[in-house]
C-alpha cells in the first residue's frame, strides 16, 4: 500500500478524485466518489473540502453531490484549446467549412453558456460575426441545445429550471416545458438545431464531438444566414459534420 502520508500520495489521490468527477455525467456525492476511487471516507471528505475551498470542485444544486468547479473546468478548456493540438483541429474545421460553404465552430460547456474554442469563417461578405473566446446561450444555439440534451433528464429539467429563458429572436423557446420537449428529440438525434432562435435570419446544427466513453466533450456547428442555408438546407450536411466530428475527437484523446 502506498505512503499516503508523501506529497505524491496525496497528489494522487487528488487527482483521482478530480478524474472520477470530470468523468461522471452527474454530480457525485461523497459515497460515489468512495466507490469510483477505493479511498477512504475521511479521506475524500478532506479531498473534497480542500478542492471546494481551491475551486476546483463545486456543490451541486442540491448541495449534496460535487461537480467540476471553475477552475478545473478553466484546465480542461486550456488542455482543449493547446496550441500543440489546435492546429490539426483548425485544419479540420478549414475542410468541413469549405465543403459545406458556411461558418464552423468548436465549442464547450462553461457554466451557463458555450464558448467559442475555434472558428472558420465562411467566404461570404455577409456572415455573423462570433469569434473564439465568445459566449453564447445554452437555451437558444444548436450548440447549447445539444449540451443540454446530453445531460440526464432529471438534471437537465433542473438546470433548465434555474436558466432564464430570454428571447434573442423570432423562434426562441422561452418556455421551459416547450424546451423539454425540444431536448428531448434533439437527444435521440444527437443533432442540435437554431431555426433563428438565436439570431434572426440565421440557421445552425451541432454534432456532438465525443470521447472514447461516448460523453461528448464538445460540439461541432455550421450556421449561415437562412436566404443562403435555410434549417432544411443546413440538415443535408449533418454527416459531413459527423464525419468532421469523428476526426476532432481523434485530437481531443
Amino acid at each position: 500500500m502506498p505512503d499516503e502520508t508523501s506529497a505524491g500520495s496525496r497528489s494522487i489521490r487528488v487527482l483521482d478524485v478530480l478524474n472520477a468527477v470530470g468523468a461522471a455525467e452527474i454530480a457525485m456525492s461523497a459515497t460515489d466518489i468512495e466507490t469510483a476511487t477505493g479511498l477512504p471516507k475521511a479521506t475524500v471528505h478532506r479531498l473534497c473540502n480542500l478542492l471546494l475551498d481551491e475551486g476546483y470542485l463545486q456543490r451541486d444544486l442540491t448541495g449534496r453531490g460535487y461537480e467540476p468547479g471553475a477552475r478545473f473546468t478553466r484546465i480542461a478548456m486550456q488542455t482543449v484549446a493547446n496550441p500543440g493540438q489546435r492546429g490539426e483541429r483548425h485544419a479540420i474545421l478549414e475542410r468541413v467549412a469549405r465543403d459545406i460553404g458556411e461558418t464552423c465552430n468548436i465549442t464547450v460547456p462553461s457554466a451557463t453558456t458555450m464558448l467559442y474554442l475555434d472558428r472558420v469563417e465562411s467566404a461570404w461578405p455577409l456572415r455573423i460575426q462570433l469569434p473564439p473566446g465568445s459566449n453564447v446561450p445554452l437555451h437558444c444555439t444548436a450548440s447549447g441545445k445539444l449540451f443540454l440534451a446530453t445531460l440526464p433528464k432529471a438534471r437537465r429539467e433542473r438546470f433548465i429550471r434555474s436558466l432564464t429563458l430570454d428571447r434573442h429572436a423570432p423562434n426562441t423557446i422561452t418556455d421551459p416545458t416547450a424546451l423539454m420537449a425540444a431536448l428531448a428529440d434533439i437527444a435521440r438525434n444527437e443533432l442540435g438545431t437554431d431555426d433563428e432562435e438565436f439570431i434572426p435570419g440565421l440557421a445552425a446544427i451541432a454534432v456532438p464531438v465525443k470521447g472514447p466513453n461516448g460523453r461528448m466533450l464538445a460540439t461541432l456547428a455550421t450556421h449561415g444566414p437562412v436566404m443562403r442555408m435555410p434549417l432544411s438546407a443546413a440538415l443535408k450536411h449533418t454527416q459531413r459534420l459527423r464525419d468532421a466530428a469523428d476526426e476532432l475527437a481523434r485530437t481531443l484523446i
